[in-house]
């Protein structure tokens, strides 16, 4: 089985709504990506984002349930990939019956990234305490694996409680859909182990990894560092099987790119034991998006083997 590698999605481009904003580019984009070979497409969360950040290098951001719906009615395998949900935005319960409807609907495609974000005016802007959202995130992933289970449960959390509930119908992926730990902190590496299916870090030099106020992780000896914090956390609590680690996006495709490059550096996270990664494509046409994902799916995905 061939490497799996997700694609970046690019319906957040608002700048160029002619080709990225409608049915029909949706329809022929994730049609494209399917075709070619990529294993997921991604789409972000940024309901409301702050206009500092946005004027200085942030982007907007589609709702990810509608535009996965969107996505999972024009294609059949390609899967449905959070990359990554925002999760103390939104009630837990409410997530989980999406993410069990999209599922359901889909016939299994979701892959569910999540992670605590960062934007303090977006959480403000949703009545979410900020200083807060780690222990949120610990709190969330619990309460919805208990909704998952389709059985009846009770639960007291931040601010709400479920008294005797129940859920149904359940993910068709069993017990859930995968739980994608994103984040680079040791903090997120933890959660990943005690919590999660997989590690979903953003390997990057500190100059993109500031925009996004995580922790850098470019360097080999940082790489090596947070791979072995994660397998001595697991030893740690007795966790025998580590977390997946699924890469995000780790090569932009351009004009002009080199598959050779892109086949070494994906090559290399595999090496290490990753077990997926992610592309992106930044153009501004949607005949040059697919166009590269084609090429990618014909020159570079077939030798990740």
């Amino acid at each position: 089985m061939s490497f799996p590698v997700s694609i970046s999605l690019p319906f957040d481009h608002i700048d160029h709504p002619e080709e990225f904003i409608s049915m029909e580019a949706v329809a022929e984009i994730c049609r494209t990506a399917e075709a070619a070979g990529f294993s997921a497409g991604c789409v972000t969360d940024h309901p409301v984002p702050g206009s500092r950040w946005l004027d200085n290098g942030g982007h907007y951001a589609q709702d990810p349930f509608v535009m996965l719906s969107l996505i999972a009615a024009v294609t059949t395998k390609l899967r449905l990939h959070t990359n990554i949900l925002v999760l103390p935005y939104r009630n837990p319960f409410i997530t989980a019956r999406s993410v069990a409807t999209l599922d359901v609907f889909s016939g299994g495609r979701v892959i569910l990234g999540m992670g605590a974000g960062y934007l303090k005016a977006e959480y403000k802007a949703l009545g979410v305490d900020f200083d807060a959202r780690n222990d949120l995130m610990d709190e969330y992933i619990t309460a919805m694996k208990l909704a998952w289970t389709g059985e009846d449960f009770a639960f007291a959390g931040t601010g709400y409680s479920a008294p005797g509930n129940r859920m149904r119908p359940v993910p068709m992926q069993s017990p859930h859909p995968p739980l994608l730990v994103g984040g680079n902190s040791r903090r997120a590496i933890r959660r990943a182990v005690e919590l999660g299916d997989a590690w979903h870090p953003f390997f990057a030099p500190a100059a993109v990894t500031a925009t996004a106020r995580t922790v850098s992780l470019a360097e080999e000896e940082d790489i090596d560092a947070a791979l072995a914090y994660l397998h001595a956390h697991c030893e740690k609590v007795g966790r025998a099987q580590p977390p997946q680690i699924i890469l995000s996006s780790v090569f932009t495709i351009k004009p002009g790119y080199s598959p050779q490059e892109a086949i070494d550096i994906i090559c290399g996270y595999r090496e290490k034991g990753t077990h997926g990664a992610g592309a992106s494509i930044f153009v501004n046409s949607r005949a040059e998006w697919c166009e590269l994902a084609r090429d990618f799916g014909e020159r570079v995905l077939p030798r990740l083997g």
